[in-house]
């Protein structure tokens, strides 16, 4: 099957220096785009060189540089404490830079857009697991609620783009992702991060007990962040939702956005044990119920990007020995920045 994209093109990653930003990045260059001897270019821009919330300075900047491809990995985002406490900035601030970014795209011709949501988009009572059709048949989770509607609105405008100007956008939802570029904040990072550092703290620092956050009892699936740049490629190169062979959902219908996920979840209780047997723990866990749990499961249906030739490689407890080294050797390194947030 011949290639949607070409390594010759210029290719925007918008949020480059992210979790998600610099995998794609790192999977883009393994397989040679951005090669400047096949005339290929990867744009990246910081915050302090553009600010991705300024329509006018996106606007100027998609007009000097004219990216054929864009991915929108760019976003704020934090776990249930962030989410919770900063309700205004998750929806305003992720509406900015998607709005931004889709006119301007638009405006200057870009040949594909990938946009990137999250699997909190689909409602808290959801049947499992998840479909793509189950998007809007429900209320959210209160507690992520606002960034949940900003990246909804960020699959609806790809859908009217491609309805009303032909505009080839697509849409990802992975779901909960870790590895490296992850944020280690102690109250704003998600759960395998926040998990990870307090196990390794533990162990480093001989203490006793580790307390969670929570009951433990919430399922959650959890895929390496670079299985998902491999996703994310995979589909620029070779999903055409248009294709008469594309996926469907259950009533037939053309699906513009898919879901990403390893097929495999484990309760918070059950992940929390295997990083402390991982590391050789043995200090007692203990559970805060004073700490809200979130929705109880969100396991996704990730059967139609597998229809298309893309599977998960990092198993989990592989990924938890990438994770937990990176942590240790980060604690022997104090003065080094090897971890984004990462403080002891």
């Amino acid at each position: 099957m011949k290639n949607l994209i070409a390594k010759n093109q210029s290719i925007f990653v918008a949020g480059h220096n992210g979790m998600v930003g610099s995998a794609i990045i790192r999977t883009l260059r393994k397989n040679g785009y951005g090669d400047k001897k096949l005339g290929g270019k990867i744009l990246t821009q910081n915050r302090n060189e553009l600010d991705l919330t300024n329509s006018s300075s996106v606007s100027d900047w998609f007009a000097e540089n004219k990216p054929e491809i864009v991915i929108i990995a760019a976003a704020k985002v934090g776990g249930i404490s962030a989410n919770n406490n900063y309700p205004f900035e998750f929806i305003s601030e992720n509406l900015k830079i998607q709005q931004n970014i889709f006119g301007s795209a638009l405006k200057n011709k870009t040949k594909r857009l990938l946009f990137l949501g999250s699997s909190c988009i689909y409602p808290k009572e959801s049947k499992q697991p998840i479909k793509e059709e189950y998007l809007l048949s429900g209320y959210l989770e209160p507690t992520n609620e606002a960034y949940a509607l900003a990246k909804i609105a960020g699959i609806k405008t790809c859908d009217a783009l491609r309805k009303q100007y032909n505009f080839d956008a697509i849409s990802l939802m992975p779901t909960n992702m870790y590895g490296p570029g992850d944020n280690y904040h102690l109250k704003n990072s998600h759960v395998f991060a926040s998990l990870a550092r307090k196990f390794v703290f533990a162990k480093k620092t001989n203490k006793n007990t580790v307390t969670c956050w929570g009951n433990g009892e919430p399922l959650r699936e959890f895929l390496h962040v670079d299985d998902f740049g491999e996703a994310c490629l995979h589909v620029l190169e070779k999903w055409d939702p248009n294709s008469k062979d594309a996926p469907k959902d259950d009533y037939g219908n053309k699906l513009t956005y898919l879901n990403v996920g390893s097929g495999q979840e484990i309760s918070i209780k059950s992940l929390a044990k295997r990083i402390s047997n991982a590391i050789e723990y043995n200090g007692e866990i203990k559970w805060d119920n004073s700490f809200p749990n979130g929705t109880f499961r969100k396991k996704l249906d990730s059967s139609r990007i597998k229809s298309i030739g893309w599977t998960p490689k990092i198993g989990l407890d592989e990924g938890i020995s990438m994770v937990t080294m990176d942590i240790s050797n980060s604690f022997d390194n104090p003065n080094k920045k090897l971890l984004k947030n990462l403080s002891f």
